[in-house]
């Protein structure tokens, strides 16, 4: 027996640089904690458990947690026909050695949701439908925070679970050691403890989601590896699932589930789609018996990057590791299998391990467990339809999570292959990448298509996400991996005069501007593991840290000035990072009428701002749809084409998302047009304020005045010599127009456009004043104020839709029975007197009950108020009417601390639109 502390010891050589990575196989015998796994269970000799079947509505690959969970989900919502494919046994990848923790607060609205719905059905349904345990072990969970800006983050964590019914309580150091005595508490600044937290075992689960889908019709076949996807294509140039090839039979299938773990990239490979994520090992070691360990809380001490996970009267401890290693060569034949544990590089998790819980220094080790785990560039799921290959769909890349998230993601991709869509938002899983009902972050199709095959790029992204895990989530933190993949025409011209870089999309586009000079993103340097060495002196990343706070950050009062500036006189936004697609064809009138629920069926010259929906009536897009004449023969500004044309600049972070919907919708109905993407070829830039009229009239060769130039239209001119289409649109609450220039003349425009504007006071502004100025007028976010679970009625934007025209629409059906029906959420905008900064997450308390939380929120410098936007209900389950808005008393809770605050029906700048038209 190995203690702990002997162990830590005897590794002291881990301090030395050690390989990047290892080709390593298994080499451990089985040493999981669990009393019972599904190794011994099952066929042997390599024969399926069963013979395939020569057709299914739907086959999901891989037998782990999310594939049960998945093949569970699509059972019970009484899809026929539904196959779960598994190369060996189940569990047999990466389930069967997870620890099983589930949390059940996290930094994000969609995920809290996700994972009560996973504690629901191991908790809750599952016994209820077999009578069988599924090892669910309630033992409650312990966040240690031993710095103030750890507490701080969770206390935002604990006013969200209001939101949720979560119960959680912020404790003291000493009611910690009364709650877990053999805990060190000299360090702490407090902890969050969470009753209702526990475990769950992964064999138990699974066997028992494998149970519950075969009584509802489900087939499960054990020791049947997949070899081949068939993909054919159609008569309009799509490629779609035909059928999944096994070396036991070919089954016909239009939809294949990719639910094969780290395995996925592979899977993905034999239907040519792109799956991007990575392989590395990770570990824990469990230990020998603890006497007074029985029945204490699970423990997550993220400063210390460890975590405590009970077993019995054990412990098992594992953590996030800044210098993990990657399984380079992915074996096909791994099953049960693990590997040796290298000391090197786990050891840096004891010493915190030994200091939270000093009784481990003389603790022997039991057993050992690496084995591989998948990751993603952002630490989020992907999930979705593959905008590859129509009925191909992801449910992979966990990042170890997939026994916590599991029950959830499943729920809504069965959700997603039923109905067409998640039920929930998930922006961020999807790969074409988000989870169905819950948001867009977990979307596949959250990456551009660029990226998702780009090895160093995927590489150093889920480097970093993984070393990161247990950081704090602020507000405003860029990666420092993968950067520079996607630069604008004026990234130069910017990041000599201060700019400081954000990163959506791949691309470089600008947050804020420094007074201190150039501050240019370097080559990542994995924070110096891997024995690299690390940057020294690094502007951006100071700057970067010195945003790690939940007040107002020192240069507040630079993105004051840029916003004021905006407000008083003019500034210039670059937005070159938009996407920019035509739709044009003989009928691209039809698809628009039906693609975008505002009247766009307007004259060449004219724009129009539109939502896109889904079937059920949630918002998958908003943008701007302008209607255009053809162009010369190669020219950027407008493509040669029969027909009709329409030109579309859609937010840039989710440029992908909106090709991949409009992709969809087009092949699906079959519209005789074409989308052409031309985000690359044209820059934009955004000249808005007071004195914008003034200034671009020596620019551009063009009458600016309302009658020649009214708000919302726009047409072909020259600026400095170049083309140029100029719009006259907002986006931030003034009088001002849109710049679309070739990439070539984006330089020359710039230059000539800062050089009228000098004497008028023009500045360089970034995204985080556009947050500002947008979040003032009242303008919504994509992804943030509206997700596709939310309506136009919903948001406020009612306008948006054609209800009062004849014209059919996507999700027009939903949007009038909605209506019929009445509105039982809504989007409220909240100030609050007191100048305080808010993030989002906070909950918005109605005459002493919570009624929603806040989505986003911001400072509004022109009005001096903290300004949130959240989406209210009834407690006692009425439609939310204007007037229940009016008649309220309202409170925002920030940290556990309330907030007077006083809801709007109106913007509360500039109501009545008055700005943008050009008065003032």
């Amino acid at each position: 027996m190995s203690h702990v502390s002997r162990a830590w010891r005897a590794a002291a050589p881990w301090r030395s640089p050690r390989p990047f990575s290892s080709a390593s196989g298994p080499t451990a015998k089985k040493s999981v904690p669990y009393q019972k796994t599904l190794q011994e269970e099952g066929p042997g000799g390599g024969e399926p458990s069963r013979p395939p079947p020569a057709s299914a509505q739907v086959v999901v690959v891989g037998g782990g947690s999310l594939g049960c969970q998945t093949t569970y989900h699509l059972a019970k919502m009484g899809l026929g026909g539904v196959l779960l494919l598994e190369r060996d046994r189940l569990t047999s990848g990466t389930t069967w050695h997870t620890a099983g923790l589930l949390w059940q607060l996290r930094p994000s609205d969609v995920e809290v949701e996700l994972l009560a719905h996973t504690r629901d059905v191991v908790s809750r349904d599952l016994p209820a439908e077999t009578g069988l345990h599924t090892g669910w072990v309630e033992n409650g969970g312990l966040f240690i925070a031993s710095n103030q800006q750890r507490l701080d983050e969770y206390k935002r964590l604990m006013s969200l679970g209001k939101v949720y019914g979560v119960e959680s309580h912020v404790l003291t150091p000493s009611q910690t050691k009364d709650l877990y005595p053999l805990m060190n508490i000299d360090d702490l600044y407090g902890t969050l403890y969470v009753p209702k937290d526990g475990t769950m075992d992964p064999a138990g689960t699974c066997s028992t989601l494998a149970r519950a889908a075969a009584a509802r019709g489900a087939t499960i076949i054990e020791n049947c590896p997949v070899t081949g996807i068939q993909v054919r294509t159609d008569d309009f140039g799509v490629k779609r699932v035909h059928a999944v090839e096994t070396a036991h039979g070919t089954i016909q299938t239009p939809c294949v589930v990719n639910c094969a773990g780290v395995w996925a990239r592979a899977l993905g490979r034999l239907a040519g789609v792109h799956v991007p994520l990575v392989a590395m090992h990770h570990a824990y070691v469990v230990t020998e018996r603890i006497e007074g360990i029985q029945n204490m809380p699970n423990v997550r001490d993220h400063d210390a990057s460890v975590y405590l996970r009970l077993q019995g009267d054990a412990l098992s401890v594992g953590g996030y590791e800044s210098n993990p290693i990657f399984w380079e060569e992915v074996s096909e034949k791994f099953a049960f299998g693990l590997f040796d544990l290298d000391w090197d590089v786990f050891m840096q998790h004891i010493e915190g391990a030994v200091n939270r819980v000093p009784v481990l220094e003389k603790t022997g080790i039991k057993s050992t467990v690496c084995g591989p785990e998948s990751f993603t560039a952002d630490h989020k799921p992907l999930m979705g339809e593959a905008p590859e290959v129509r009925g191909f769909f992801l449910g992979c890349g966990f990042n170890s999570a997939g026994m916590m998230l599991g029950g959830g993601c499943g729920r809504e991709l069965a959700h997603w292959i039923v109905h067409g869509r998640p039920e929930k938002d998930m922006y961020g899983y999807d790969i074409r990448q988000v989870p169905l009902h819950v948001g867009t972050s977990l979307l596949c199709r959250r990456f551009h298509h660029s990226l998702t095959d780009n090895n160093r790029w995927l590489r150093e992204r889920s480097h970093e996400s993984y070393a990161k895990n247990y950081s704090v989530v602020f507000p405003h933190d860029e990666p420092l991996a993968g950067r520079n993949m996607r630069k604008d025409p004026l990234h130069e011209e910017l990041l000599h005069q201060g700019c400081v870089f954000q990163e959506r999309h791949g691309w470089e586009r600008p947050g804020w501007f420094s007074p201190g000079g150039p501050a240019p993103v370097l080559d990542y340097d994995f924070y110096g593991a891997y024995g690299r060495e690390r940057h020294g002196d690094y502007a951006y990343s100071r700057l970067l840290g010195d945003e790690y706070t939940f007040d107002f950050p020192p240069h507040h009062d630079i993105i004051k000035n840029e916003c004021l500036t905006c407000r008083n006189a003019l500034a210039l936004f670059d937005m070159s990072y938009f996407g920019k697609f035509y739709l044009v064809g003989p009928e691209a009138t039809k698809a628009a009428d039906w693609l975008f629920s505002a009247d766009v069926s307007k004259a060449p010259g004219s724009t129009v701002y539109s939502c896109m929906l889904n079937q059920q009536g949630g918002v998958e897009s908003d943008l701007t749809v302008s209607r255009i004449s053809p162009g010369a023969p190669g020219s950027p500004l407008a493509p040669t084409f029969e027909g009709d044309g329409y030109y579309l600049a859609i937010g840039g972070a989710v440029a992908q998302h909106n090709w991949s919907h409009i992709s969809a919708v087009l092949q699906d109905r079959k519209f005789q047009c074409r989308l052409l993407d031309c985000s690359e070829e044209l820059g934009m830039m955004s000249i808005q304020g007071p004195l914008s009229r003034a200034v671009l009239q020596e620019v551009l060769d063009t009458d600016l005045s309302n009658e020649a130039f009214p708000f919302s239209t726009h047409k072909i001119t020259t600026a400095a010599g170049c083309q140029v289409r100029a719009m006259r649109l907002s986006f931030v609450g003034e009088m001002g127009w849109e710049l679309h220039v070739p990439r070539a003349d984006c330089v020359k425009v710039y230059r000539a456009v800062m050089q009228a504007g000098a004497r008028h006071g023009i500045a360089n502004a970034g995204y985080r004043a556009i947050d500002s100025l947008s979040i003032e007028k009242g303008y919504r976010h994509w992804h943030a104020d509206l997700r596709p679970d939310d309506t136009p009625l919903e948001a406020g934007l009612a306008f948006t839709c054609k209800l009062k025209s004849s014209v059919p629409f996507l999700g027009r059906e939903a949007v009038e029975a909605q209506k019929a029906k009445g509105i039982f959420r809504r989007l409220v905008c909240f100030t609050t007197e007191e100048r305080v900064p808010m993030f989002g997450l906070e909950a918005v308390w109605r005459d002493g009950k919570v009624v929603g939380h806040i989505r986003r929120a911001d400072f509004g410098f022109a009005i001096d108020k903290t300004i949130a936007y959240g989406y209210i209900r009834d407690p006692a389950g009425g439609p939310v009417s204007l007037d229940f808005v009016k008649s309220g008393s309202y409170e925002l809770e920030r940290m556990g601390v309330t907030f007077p605050a006083r809801a709007h029906t109106k913007s509360p700048f500039d109501p009545d639109n008055k700005r943008v038209k050009g008065f003032y």
